[in-house]
């Protein structure tokens, strides 16, 4: 698969400046959406995934990688760890630790790590090295941008069809509400870039 960084390079970077400026998303963030979704277009070109979806799950899941007041730096890591709350079932499903606290820093439970909120079980299944330094990092938007567009189209899904679609996005999390949230920003982006699907 092409590397993200390659793929990067191709978008018109007049573009990209103009659709940070019209949808908010940090460049850095928006370069990595879209080359997610141009490799995961070209090895799985019947999934027909496009950026905003990507974009809009980045949004919910940590404001594109500046939750808590953090940044992205020019190579796309995230300036201090994203890690989500305690997975312990307390207002949120019960995961018992599964990476010896490797990614998210705690032995007994599991967090969802990253700006795409991988929960490390995933991330050791799905997570894949999109900026081609030889590592798969949850911490950096370019593999964490290229793994969530690879796990959205998992299993054959369609996301040009509505049933596709939402299957995928109910796949990233199971409630009605993330879809929501995630179909509003999806559709936010492409109405302000005349782009998207």
């Amino acid at each position: 698969m092409t590397t993200a960084v390659n793929v990067t390079r191709n978008p018109d970077a007049q573009w990209v400046v103009r659709a940070s400026g019209q949808t908010g998303i940090p460049e850095r963030a928006l370069r990595a959406y879209v080359a997610a979704a141009v490799a995961v277009d070209a090895s799985t070109p019947m999934c027909g995934i496009s950026w905003n979806t990507v974009a809009a799950i980045g949004f919910v899941e940590s404001m594109h990688g500046t939750y808590g007041g953090g940044s992205l730096t020019a190579e796309g890591q995230v300036s201090r760890p994203v890690v989500g709350p305690v997975l312990d079932g307390a207002g949120f499903a019960a995961i018992a630790d599964t990476d010896a606290g490797a990614l998210d820093g705690d032995t007994r439970w599991d967090r969802a790590v990253g700006p795409m909120q991988f929960i490390p079980s995933t991330w050791q299944l799905v997570g894949r090295d999109g900026n081609g330094d030889g590592t798969a990092d949850p911490f950096n938007i370019d593999d964490a941008a290229l793994s969530a567009a690879t796990y959205l189209c998992a299993r054959g899904r369609d996301l040009t069809t509505a049933e596709g679609w939402t299957s995928a996005i109910y796949a990233y999390n199971q409630s009605d509400a993330y879809i929501r949230q995630v179909r509003d920003h999806a559709a936010e982006y492409a109405a302000k870039t005349g782009t998207g699907g």
